[in-house]
């Protein structure tokens, strides 16, 4: 058609933009925003959502940016388009930024960017903010919606509200697989297996069939609360069920299930009998479990599939450092350090936030420029002074330095979810829990002082890692010690 000399009208230039974006042809998309550039078609709000759409799938979001910037009638789909490529592309923070512009111009949202924004705040654990959007969302109307009502499900479970999470869940009349499974993944991510097992079994009850989601949830509560038996009855489950394809995913789960229960040989051996090429996320976890479990000859295998899957990936060459720092092998954690630091690859810095008064407050270990930062300080002193009637020790063990245990114990004492804790003891009323939220491991001697403190201060404590939440109350942990 354009060989031929036809003019593209702005029905045809985004109908075929569109048709880019379902195949992800970023190359033809750009040719075709010259030419809707040069036709002067760009403005429109058809075509211009096209290519904004485009460029957000494309993972292109500082062009899709622009696109929208310079489009004079925005409709609701452009805002929908760039809702969702902020979300897909794990800017949450921007989506929410772009959800109060929204607002300020009178902008009615759909359901589906309301459930998009949701999501956003779940990911970052935003509780005022998602109890805000529920509001919204009630106003609206929306309340109804299966994937609205998922999103909320989800976004409580996220933010440390369990219980609010299971009272939405239970006040729906009607649920569908997607809220079932929010509810599930909710009670996987508190370490509340048994209830997780319970809602399996009320929806076979009820006659609402899981589908792959539902089983990697039940695959994921077995993992962190080390049920080995029951995770292999749900992998056999998946297995012998006509409606649901395994996949990769699953086997993934599966090979946590047996790793971190230190069954990592046989872990091993799922890894090598599955029908799929072996992921990162297998290997990933197989380094982990060895990492648990002293196993230093399969961590050296793990790793070196690691480095060829994910050579920019900095996390995998401090895993094996630990292996080795662990076992006490320190040439060959200095070889690996070296490595790490000749590869380029980039090592994620290990970050603590809380949330208290509308702001986060963001901490690292040994942090200094926080503008409360003595009064942090001298209540974490205070703490360790109190613990010392309790015999507790630190875990000098936890810090994998080649340095005198006097060092040891003092670059632990500061790290940074102690720190936030300390912060919210000093900063949140008495009456309500602290939520911290890390974007790495916890590690043993943090878990161990959260024990002896919420027994000292007599305060619920919440952590949020990568990997769960952990409730600390009356010097216990809700894992049992098991994550």
């Amino acid at each position: 058609m354009h060989r031929e000399g036809r003019q593209l009208t702005k029905f045809t230039l985004s109908s075929t933009i569109c048709a880019c974006a379902a195949k992800y042809a970023i190359n033809e998309c750009k040719q075709l925003h010259a030419i809707a550039i040069k036709l002067a078609l760009d403005a429109n709000s058809f075509v211009g959502t096209a290519i904004l759409d485009v460029y957000a799938k494309c993972n292109m979001i500082k062009d899709a940016c622009w696109v929208f910037e310079k489009m004079p009638d925005k409709t609701l789909v452009t805002w929908s388009s760039l809702f969702a490529g902020y979300v897909q592309n794990g800017l949450h923070e921007e989506a929410l930024c772009l959800f109060r512009n929204a607002q300020r111009e009178g902008v009615k949202l759909s359901e589906f960017t309301l459930s998009a924004i949701i999501s956003a705040c779940a990911s970052l654990a935003l509780k005022i903010e998602g109890t805000q959007l529920h509001a919204v969302i009630v106003k609206c109307g929306f309340h109804g919606n299966f994937f609205v009502a998922a999103s909320l499900v989800d976004v409580y479970a996220r933010c440390g509200q369990i219980e609010k999470s299971y009272a939405l869940f239970a006040y729906m009349e009607q649920k569908n697989v997607v809220i079932w499974n929010a509810m599930i993944a909710g009670f996987s991510r508190h370490a509340h297996s048994w209830e997780a097992m319970i809602l399996f079994e009320k929806m076979h009850q009820l006659g609402i069939f899981p589908n792959e989601v539902t089983y990697l949830s039940m695959l994921s509560v077995c993992s962190h609360a080390g049920l080995v038996e029951e995770g292999r009855h749900y992998f056999n489950l998946l297995m012998s069920d006509q409606t649901v394809e395994p996949n990769a995913l699953h086997y993934s789960c599966m090979v946590d299930v047996l790793g971190r229960s230190g069954k990592t040989d046989e872990a091993w051996e799922l890894i090598h009998k599955m029908p799929f090429e072996p992921t990162a996320s297998m290997w990933g976890s197989l380094l982990g479990s060895c990492r648990n479990h002293n196993n230093s000859g399969l961590a050296r295998i793990a790793a070196e599939q690691l480095f060829q899957l994910e050579p920019d990936n900095g996390g995998n060459h401090v895993l094996l450092s630990n292996v080795y720092a662990a076992s006490g092998n320190w040439e060959n954690v200095l070889m690996t350090r070296k490595y790490l630091k000749d590869s380029g690859a980039k090592k994620e810095i290990g970050r603590s936030w809380i949330e208290a008064k509308g702001k986060i407050h963001v901490f690292v270990v040994g942090e200094r420029k926080h503008p409360a930062i003595t009064d942090i300080y001298n209540k974490l002193e205070e703490i360790y002074h109190d613990m010392r009637k309790f015999a507790h020790m630190t875990k000098i063990e936890c810090d994998l330095h080649d340095v005198h245990d006097d060092q040891k114990e003092e670059l632990l004492k500061h790290h940074s979810e102690k720190l936030a804790l300390a912060f919210g003891l000093i900063s949140l009323p008495p009456n309500i829990p602290i939520i911290i939220h890390k974007n790495l491991r916890i590690c043993g001697d943090c878990h161990s002082f959260m024990k002896v403190a919420t027994h000292i201060t007599e305060r619920l404590f919440i952590v949020r890692d990568v990997n769960r939440f952990h409730h600390f109350k009356d010097g216990s942990c809700s894992c049992g010690d098991f994550w």
